[in-house]
């Protein structure tokens, strides 16, 4: 008869404090990381020719949106915060100008991650990603007429903006700067987040895992 003693070890099981340590330290860790992207995006902008020169295209609003799609979105607003806050060391509208591209930012990732939060499907990352699209098209209008143009008037008068956007269509009878906003500043600023769309459905689905931390 064998006498040994078999030792059986038990493996103790992940609580869930442990378990979501784990989460808040990979969402911070994600955050920061789209946030310094998002701040290098802003960077990184270019004319377009329907637009007067002072105003440019960027693409910083996609890593928020990929943030929003990957960690909730929370994640989506905090990379927004974040990058204008660092913005704001080097600003030159006092804030005004960061605050705006916050409001708007907020605008687009947080419709976007709250329907694919609710239905996590590529139809409906679109279908939400295009309804912040829209929104944040149609609050660029107050946005920018209410927070952005008063600080540019002191930099340019608004005659002198105005100009400029006529001598974009100068056929056409553009006679207040609320209608260049709804005529030219909308419409560009839906296509800078249909450009955000485009390339965070291109990107997002070999990006997930990696962001999310798992095997694909």
């Amino acid at each position: 008869m064998d006498n040994t003693t078999t030792v059986t070890t038990q493996t103790k099981p992940r609580t869930k404090a442990s378990t979501s340590g784990r989460v808040n330290v990979r969402f911070l860790a994600v955050t920061a990381m789209l946030s310094a992207v998002a701040y290098v995006l802003m960077f990184l902008d270019f004319s377009v020719p329907f637009m007067p020169g002072f105003i440019k295209m960027d693409l910083s609003e996609l890593p928020a949106l990929i943030g929003a799609f990957s960690m909730g979105p929370s994640c989506g607003i905090f990379v927004c915060l974040i990058k204008n806050l660092i913005h704001l060391t080097i600003t030159s509208t006092g804030g005004v100008g960061e605050l705006s591209n916050f409001i708007l930012g907020v605008a687009f990732v947080l419709p976007a991650g709250l329907i694919y939060k609710y239905k996590k499907t590529r139809k409906s990352a679109l279908i939400g990603a295009l309804t912040g699209m829209v929104v944040m098209g149609v609050l660029s209008v107050f946005s920018n007429y209410f927070l952005t143009y008063p600080i540019y008037y002191n930099f340019m008068s608004k005659e002198a903006i105005l100009s400029a956007y006529q001598a974009i269509v100068p056929w056409a009878k553009i006679d207040s700067i609320l209608q260049c906003l709804v005529c030219f500043n909308m419409p560009f600023t839906m296509l800078k987040g249909l450009f955000s769309v485009f390339i965070t459905m291109l990107v997002y689905k070999p990006l997930s895992p990696i962001l999310k931390g798992r095997q694909s």
